[in-house]
């Protein structure tokens, strides 16, 4: 089986490290596979892993030097008879056990190892790209059957929380019937409790299994069986057995059967994982469908809230105002009210205030006539006629020019447009969803914005919750996220790790649904694996904001609620105290803790 070789400095001895697991770790430290007890080599320093067949090396760190035939790597591919010198260390990579260095010797090796490695390789080949779990594992199993010249093999699989015999195979690759009759209890229950691989030669004249009344009953000869892992989690087991032939199986035949099961645990979990996509792909399907409104995915009790008021305005005529943060979906819940409203076969137009200049507004909103200034060379409608008999957004209406908000204000008293350069207004109808990320009340007060427009605007009024507000709904919209860029860009199906997650739930958000959506295409584009981490989506640790103690939440909520009050009184202190049922000192001292961020 594939080693790492040791060699003394004169030569004449040497140590060989056999490479059983899926993932091996070499270093200094003595939790380490691989143990490399000398001075230039870190504690944790390096790991080989089987990946699609092929072995590779690469450092733990960027401190940590690898080199492979002389050339320093963080990470490569090995090749039967590469030097691989960690820190000082020297070691030789080999395919097979205790090969030699320069040649390999006609006798080193059987034909019937070299056949079963040939048949490992095709075996990989064919079933990386086959991840139809049927037909997978009874390739797999006559691969197995063919290569240990057994007369049978099992595999058996955990599935919730049982071991179950999943494919049974004989020498003719047929399906055996009564499997579950025809494998002892005793041997695998050996190796599923050790985790470690098991031949018994004769199992009759064993001490150990010869009392096992399955042992008796099958007249079990030689038998096999070896565990299938997964970063150390138990799969399930491989079994192979010939009830004619004693002492049939050999130790060489116990390392390829394993080298064999370690590649065949990483197809199969593959292929368990993209059945468990499907399925996680199909039970989200069914649960957005029940959390979805329209086209927004919400299930916390404020976005309830929101589709109910949405459900009760939009069949009417009256205009509506959304605020939120920036990234919190206010256009689509402006698009979700035109929908559900008479007005559903009419023009959804949207025009962003803030994104045109101030010159150039006017005319994007009314319209302009020809000749009405340099450049306009033609009579044209503006956004309003354009969404006559629809809906119009005006996303950031807080940034309109005090002087447009007069022109504003008389088309929604009036119902009429005066196109820039005219003097004969025209009718319109059409219904005014107005959104900003603003606080409009203060705008007013500060005189940045009219109060009677205000009014015409805020007559109904949807508060969209910042992302950090929503609960597992950042979860639920992620999932959903990652299937729609998956397949709007062409990519495999990614999973969110469990530490991903947490992470997804701590992180504030600051950019709400947007700034997700962005992390999670950057992260399904750039990251190796199938599976996000929180590194892939640029969340690690220290940018995760901790979870405040009880009291220092209280302490904020509380002063935030005195200066809401305080606003809300015009800074009277002594009505504020007497509505808050608080003596006035403890208003001061709230008035003294006040910071920029409160």
């Amino acid at each position: 089986m594939p080693t790492l070789i040791v060699q003394s400095a004169d030569g004449s001895t040497s140590r060989d490290y056999p490479l059983r697991k899926t993932l091996t770790s070499i270093g200094s430290g003595r939790t380490n596979d691989i143990v490399l007890d000398d001075p230039s080599v870190e504690a944790s320093h390096a790991m080989i892993q089987l990946d699609g067949g092929v072995f590779e090396i690469q450092t733990v760190s960027r401190k940590c030097e690898v080199r492979i035939n002389g050339k320093k790597k963080r990470k490569l591919k090995l090749s039967h008879d590469d030097e691989v010198q960690i820190g000082d260390v020297v070691l030789r990579f080999s395919i097979f056990d205790g090969a030699p260095a320069a040649g390999l010797a006609e006798e080193s090796v059987t034909g019937e190892e070299i056949e079963g490695y040939r048949k490992l390789h095709e075996f990989s080949q064919k079933l990386l790209s086959d991840y139809e779990l049927p037909v997978l594992l009874e390739n797999l199993l006559d691969a197995v059957v063919s290569i240990t010249s057994a007369d049978k093999g099992f595999l058996i699989l955990l599935e919730d929380e049982e071991f179950r015999i999943k494919v049974a195979r004989n020498v003719d690759r047929e399906n055996i019937e009564g499997a579950v009759e025809q494998v002892s209890d005793s041997i695998i229950r050996k190796v599923i409790e050790s985790k470690e691989p098991l031949i018994v030669s004769d199992a009759l004249s064993n001490s150990e299994f010869n009392s096992s009344q399955s042992v008796i009953n099958l007249n079990l000869s030689s038998v096999m069986c070896v565990p299938l892992l997964d970063r150390g989690q138990l799969l399930g087991v491989l079994y192979v057995g010939n009830e004619n032939i004693a002492n049939l199986f050999e130790q060489r035949h116990l390392d390829l059967l394993t080298v064999f099961a370690s590649q065949a645990s990483l197809i199969i979990a593959n292929a368990i994982m993209v059945r468990g996509l499907k399925l996680d792909k199909q039970l989200l399907s069914e649960r957005l469908s029940e959390m979805r409104f329209g086209s927004i995915i919400g299930a916390c009790d404020a976005m309830k809230e929101i589709f109910r008021t949405v459900e009760k305005v939009a069949p009417t005529t009256v205009n509506v105002l959304v605020t939120g943060e920036t990234g919190t979906g206010k256009e689509l819940i402006a698009h979700e009210i035109h929908q559900r409203s008479p007005r559903v076969k009419g023009p959804f137009v949207t025009i962003n205030c803030g994104a045109i200049p101030e010159n150039l507004l006017e005319s994007e909103l009314f319209g302009h006539v020809k000749g009405a200034f340099t450049g306009a060379n033609q009579t044209r409608e503006g956004k309003f006629q354009a969404a006559d008999g629809g809906t119009i957004f005006l996303d950031e209406i807080g940034e309109m020019p005090l002087n447009l908000q007069v022109k504003l204000l008389r088309v929604l008293q009036e119902h009429t447009v005066t196109k820039v350069g005219a003097t004969k207004s025209e009718k319109i109808d059409i219904r005014v969803v107005a959104a900003t990320n603003k606080n409009l009340e203060k705008a007013v007060r500060e005189g940045d914005f009219r109060e009677d427009l205000f009014y015409r605007l805020n007559v109904v009024l949807l508060k969209l919750p910042p992302l950090r507000d929503r609960g597992n709904d950042v979860v639920l919209i992620a999932k959903y996220l990652i299937n729609e860029i998956s397949d709007e860009i062409g990519v495999g199906h990614k999973e969110l790790s469990k530490e991903a997650i947490q992470a997804l739930r701590k992180y504030a958000w600051p950019g709400n649904i947007r700034q997700l959506e962005n992390r999670l295409k950057k992260a399904i584009v750039l990251a190796d694996g199938s599976v996000l981490t929180p590194e892939d989506l640029d969340l690690p640790p220290e940018v995760l904001e901790p979870i405040m103690p009880l009291s220092e939440a209280k302490e904020r909520f509380a002063l935030r609620y005195v200066m809401e009050a305080l606003e809300r009184n015009d800074g009277n202190r002594t009505q504020t105290a007497r509505e808050l049922d608080v003596d006035p000192r403890t208003i001061f001292r709230y008035l003294e803790k006040e910071t920029p961020e409160a």
